[in-house]
């Protein structure tokens, strides 16, 4: 027994990087759907997807259906108003890369449906390629696979086999942070416009440019900054500001309100702030948010931006102290810090939360650093029970606004 083992943990190390990668996917993505299906199983007539639903109505469900709408109508030049006068959601919340790509893919199969989730199916895999390419360096190449097994079976990995632009958008991202972190900034003038019109965060890129410039210009004594480099920095983070701004000027111009795309936005909040959200106001969000919660949880409503507070500390903290963050170099933490520093600014925590962190996957390559076989299983096991119950609570038992994924 003991001999046949070593024997298959030979072949696994001989097979190609590609296919080891391949088929730890494709694993992931038999559990993910054997959770899926048990969902469709478990859904009644309360859920959104009714007592028959199947694995086709999960593609198309919950957000899906803006990227479908998107692809099949267009936007909106009109923005309906609901009898107090906001905005009603539409589809100026959805950027348009994977919603016409999916149509793309889809015309060669007659539906949408299918070419979103070879869309997300494929990315998904690409990205596990990337991440493992981002990371092998800093941490060596079996942590790196660890964080790709994490990944790809992490609690969200319903993203990899839905309508949904998380994939691609991860792909895209994974590549960019390479191409910084290798000094190969000319990829980002094709990949940043991209990011921008695939789902929001480029604007969390253009300040890790910023600051990916600073550090370089401090520590170019011992890492020599080229005249070159310095123009490509900057043009590269002035690039992403104004493709992070572009979206918001189109819908201004299609539909003649230039806070049209804002106002769509914020009528998602509507849902959870009693009389309404009088407008955008940066990292108001996460005040108002934290203490919705508290009270939700029995907890006084003064605690929550105490709590906040908290989790932004050691959030901080763990970025800046955590050996096994630091193992990951500089600039995957100066992204990380980045993009939850957008979050904090931009987004009302809900429901999709944890979804919206997708973004710093990257720190799976923190949780795979320590060797020891029983913490890295352990964090699996987490991982898939994770999976498993956010599956049945969005899919299984979706059926208002606080279970959209």
């Amino acid at each position: 027994m003991a001999q046949l083992a070593l024997s298959a943990a030979r072949r696994w190390a001989q097979m190609p990087l590609p296919l080891r990668i391949a088929v730890i996917y494709l694993i992931a993505r038999l559990v993910t759907t054997g959770f899926l299906l048990f969902a469709a199983s478990a859904s009644t007539s309360l859920s959104r997807f009714g007592a028959d639903a199947g694995l086709a109505d999960f593609v198309l469900g919950w957000d899906a259906q803006w990227y479908w709408l998107v692809a099949e109508s267009g936007y909106p030049s009109t923005l309906e108003l609901t009898d107090a006068g906001t905005v009603v959601e539409n589809q100026w919340a959805f950027m348009p890369v994977f919603a016409y790509a999916a149509k793309a893919i889809g015309f060669l199969f007659g539906s949408w449906g299918v070419g979103a989730f070879l869309l997300s199916f494929v990315a998904g895999y690409l990205a596990c390629l990337a991440l493992h390419r981002l990371l092998r360096d800093r941490i060596g190449s079996s942590a790196a696979l660890w964080a790709v097994v994490f990944f790809a079976a992490g609690p969200l990995a319903a993203m990899f086999q839905v309508g949904y632009a998380e994939t691609l958008f991860l792909l895209l991202l994974f590549l960019a942070l390479d191409a910084v972190i290798r000094r190969r900034y000319a990829w980002l003038y094709l990949l940043l416009p991209i990011m921008a019109f695939t789902r929001p965060g480029i604007l969390a890129f253009a300040l890790l440019l910023g600051l990916h410039g600073i550090a370089r210009w401090m520590n170019r004594r011992r890492e020599p900054l080229t005249a070159v480099e310095i123009v490509h920095i900057v043009a590269t983070a002035a690039l992403a500001t104004v493709a992070g701004f572009s979206w918001q000027v189109i819908a201004g111009l299609v539909t003649g309100d230039m806070g049209a795309y804002l106002a769509t936005e914020l009528a998602w909040r509507q849902h959870w702030i009693s009389g309404g959200v009088a407008g955008f106001v940066p990292f108001e969000g996460w005040i108002q948010a934290s203490q919705f919660w508290f009270a939700q949880w029995g907890i006084p409503a003064w605690c929550g931006p105490i709590g906040l507070v908290v989790i932004v500390v050691a959030t901080g903290l763990a970025l800046l102290r955590s050996p096994q963050v630091r193992a990951l170099g500089l600039d995957l933490r100066l992204w990380s810090a980045s993009y939850l520093l957008y979050l904090l600014a931009v987004f009302f925590p809900q429901s999709s939360t944890f979804r919206l962190l997708l973004p710093i996957s990257p720190l799976w390559g923190a949780v795979a650093v320590p060797r020891s076989r029983l913490w890295r299983l352990s964090v699996l096991a987490l991982c898939l029970v994770g999976q498993g119950v956010w599956i049945y609570f969005v899919y299984a038992l979706g059926n208002t606004f606080w279970q959209v994924p």
